[in-house]
């Protein structure tokens, strides 16, 4: 029998009458009444996140008071939209911890989320609050405290073996999965992390707006931190005047737009209000703002493919097409509607052309179009099902066709064995592989 939403609600209000014990937790409000009921948090200004845990889908979601965002961008809605028994009254101000159970050796909680909040936590399983929850931390993670600051999962290989790190204050808490041990130490070095997070097998300490990037296994910090976590783990158009914008568009974890090359071999990669290029004959990438090169799209571009020594530039439901120079000159009489350029309508996804033909493949959804641009006037000829949900970007050269889906790109030798694939190939980080981003 489910948990009744009186009773669950009940058992919140009450952990949330109970105070942080002194030294623990304590910097994390336990109330945030303040912050119910339609406040609007806005992520770009600086805030402090409460939890950070990954979806079944492998979508991050950040939490702050009883709100949440989905990926790297977009506004926050209640928890209770996603996690509905959560907080049903609004009664709970905000969760200590969150993290995705991911470990094959606990198929029983395999892809379940736990949330913490003071000494209770709730594990849901497809959004839905498993029956028997919320129980105490000590009867679901033994040796494990009370007023958690953070927590994060760490497979084996990363770990000595499948595990779970709680961190309270300076403390943390490897806890093997499988034997319920738990090993403690102090990571005094590390900042005061009020969320932690896992992504593309590295770890994140997340402290107020910023975070550092550790060791899962010693909490060890190399490399300059803190840095922003504006910068690299969400979309916003304007940046602090010690932001790096050439590293932040490379290491962003934030998904490309579009990426496309021209035919004098320069590499443009789009996302937000910003490109990075890299010119033809160099190793390195330069970012810039959109707006400085391509006045007439200021930001967002939906795809780019280059085409006889242009750039066609979908944004919305029109197309922008820019000669390829010293400077890109918008070519008169554009924009134009796409459906009246192109011959396809809806929103564009993606889109690449080959290198020495005459073909736009246009994605949709989970569908890919052929259009002839040598034809006049231009129509779809052909339809190719795809096996990914969501397309972010997609390019085709001397390597074959890259497809960017988040923070990752699947490679495939030509479009021939694209389209005759039964399975997903070898997920490549586009962060490190594409850009060479060390982390």
């Amino acid at each position: 029998m489910r948990l009744l939403p009186g009773t669950l609600c009940l058992c919140l209000a009450l952990a949330l009458s109970q105070a942080a014990p002194s030294g623990h937790g304590a910097h994390k409000p336990q109330g945030h009444d303040h912050e119910h009921h339609g406040a609007v948090h806005e992520r770009c200004e600086g805030i402090e996140f409460d939890a950070v845990a990954v979806n079944e889908e492998g979508i991050p979601y950040f939490f702050k008071g009883d709100h949440l965002w989905k990926g790297f961008h977009g506004n926050s809605e209640l928890s209770n939209k996603t996690f509905k028994e959560l907080d049903d009254h609004h009664h709970l101000g905000h969760v200590d911890a969150a993290f995705r159970m991911h470990s094959k050796d606990n198929q029983h909680d395999h892809d379940h989320i736990f949330f913490f909040l003071n000494d209770h936590v709730f594990s849901f399983y497809n959004h839905s609050l498993e029956k028997g929850y919320p129980k105490k931390i000590e009867d679901v993670f033994p040796g494990i405290p009370h007023n958690l600051d953070a927590a994060v999962e760490c497979p084996k290989g990363e770990c000595v073996q499948d595990s779970v790190i709680f961190i309270r204050g300076d403390e943390a808490y490897h806890y093997d999965i499988k034997d319920k041990k738990v090993d403690e130490s102090k990571w005094a070095h590390l900042p005061n992390c009020t969320s932690a997070f896992r992504w593309l097998e590295h770890y994140y300490c997340f402290h107020g707006n910023t975070f550092t990037k550790f060791h899962p296994v010693t909490g060890t910090v190399t490399g300059k931190y803190p840095k922003d976590a504006r910068d690299y783990f969400m979309r916003c158009h304007k940046f602090g005047k010690d932001s790096n914008h050439t590293e932040r568009e490379t290491c962003s974890r934030v998904h490309l737009d579009a990426v496309t090359s021209d035919d004098a071999g320069n590499v443009y990669a789009f996302r937000g209000h910003h490109y990075l290029e890299q010119k033809a004959g160099s190793d390195t990438w330069e970012a810039h703002p959109i707006e400085k090169t391509w006045k007439k799209l200021h930001s967002e571009v939906d795809a780019v493919f280059s085409y006889n020594n242009h750039l066609y530039m979908i944004k919305d439901d029109n197309i922008y097409v820019y000669s390829v120079g010293d400077t890109h000159k918008l070519l008169d009489g554009y924009p134009k509607p796409v459906s009246k350029e192109l011959g396809i309508k809806g929103h564009v996804d993606a889109a690449f052309v080959c290198a020495d033909h005459h073909i736009a493949h246009i994605i949709q959804g989970q569908k890919m179009y052929d259009v002839d641009l040598a034809a006049n006037p231009r129509a779809v000829k052909n339809e190719v099902p795809l096996h990914f949900k969501k397309v972010d970007a997609g390019t085709c050269g001397p390597e074959g066709v890259k497809i960017m889906v988040g923070s990752h790109y699947y490679q495939y030798e030509s479009l021939k064995v694209m389209a005759a694939s039964k399975i997903l190939p070898e997920a490549h980080k586009i962060s490190l592989e594409l850009f060479g981003c060390d982390h």
